[in-house]
């Protein structure tokens, strides 16, 4: 009888909720006027300070050697998750957190499309596995394509009724055009975080140090950030923290949203692999959902539950294709060990987002 491991899950709860709150806080901080690429170097450069102390003593016993190359590689993490970020958060300020919680379940998809076009993955159309990731991937863009671009009739009976009679028809059933513009920057957001987690999943194999890896990370995107923002922010008050809310946002994400979820979302992976902990990720967009209309407000439309629906389930088809293929390597003696590209957990994308 399969046991449910009590404290990874509750972890992995812990830390869903985490990065939602992340995706709001920073919706908030954007609409106080705060500038994207400010609020990316605050909390990255936040999180540098937690993790340094932290990553240390975590890798106090055993740590890898530094060389050129693995500092390079840190630097093109740092690059990529710089972009990835700068989307993330420009297309949440555009839509909302929702559906950068839902888009976030594309990248197990959009990894494996660039795993196999660099020729990091074989594509075998006779294998279940390469079947249930290809069909998954594509169901996760169908999904992606309805969640961003299709509205539909509301399933708030309040709120519609109070709404419609402002709207016109192609409004009430499609989605308005900066919600699509921040659909495709989220989805921007999601190639660079796939980019990502090849990038990283090269480096683990030469520098198997997680934490140290995250802190060099976290440092170059907080001076890739500061180098964009003295560039395009030379206005000195749009960096100030005095409005609580700035405050407090930069505060959560650098605490929560970066050292708190890539600390617990290790751990877990770590206690129970990345299957388990990958299993957690369409639980964001429930939490996301529900905060939403709780404390926002929110209207909820057929359409985003619909491309919601059909993102879980292309999530968990490419997936299940994945674990497949792990017990089938782990099975066959014979075979040679391939680099787990998508074993590794959506989560710990959690501090570019």
């Amino acid at each position: 009888m399969f046991k449910v491991p009590v404290l990874p899950t509750v972890g992995m709860l812990m830390a869903e909720c985490a990065q939602v709150g992340l995706m709001m806080v920073s919706k908030a901080a954007m609409s106080d006027g705060m500038s994207n690429i400010i609020f990316i170097f605050y909390s990255n450069a936040l999180a540098s300070l937690i993790l340094l102390p932290s990553s240390l003593l975590f890798h106090r016993s055993q740590r890898p050697s530094l060389t050129f190359s693995i500092i390079g590689g840190f630097l093109l993490l740092g690059l990529l998750g710089f972009f990835a970020q700068f989307f993330g958060y420009a297309g949440i300020n555009l839509s909302s957190p929702t559906l950068g919680t839902a888009l976030l379940n594309l990248i197990p998809g959009f990894t494996y499309i660039l795993a196999v076009t660099l020729r990091m993955e074989s594509l075998n159309w006779r294998s279940s596995s390469s079947q249930a990731k290809s069909v998954g991937t594509i169901i996760l863009i169908l999904g992606a394509f309805i969640v961003t671009l299709y509205k539909g009739p509301s399933l708030s009976m309040a709120s519609s009724s109070s709404s419609s009679s402002n709207l016109s028809y192609t409004e009430l059933l499609f989605q308005q055009p900066n919600w699509v513009l921040g659909g495709l920057l989220l989805t921007a957001d999601c190639v660079a975080a796939s980019a990502w987690l090849i990038v990283q999943a090269s480096i683990l194999k030469q520098y198997p140090a997680e934490l140290i890896m995250v802190l060099f990370y976290c440092f170059f995107v907080a001076i890739l950030s500061a180098v964009f923002g003295l560039v395009l922010e030379r206005d000195l008050s749009a960096w100030s923290l005095k409005s609580k809310l700035r405050f407090s946002a930069v505060v959560y994400s650098g605490v929560f949203g970066s050292a708190f979820q890539v600390s617990v979302s290790t751990w877990c992976m770590h206690k129970t692999g990345p299957v388990f902990v990958s299993m957690f990720k369409p639980v964001g967009i429930v939490i996301a959902f529900a905060a939403g209309v709780i404390f926002f407000g929110d209207t909820f439309f057929f359409g985003r539950l619909l491309g919601s629906i059909i993102i879980v389930a292309g999530f968990y088809s490419v997936m299940w294709g994945k674990s497949k293929e792990s017990q089938v390597e782990l099975d066959d003696e014979s075979s040679a060990p391939k680099a787990p590209l998508l074993q590794n957990s959506v989560e710990e994308h959690s501090s570019s987002t």
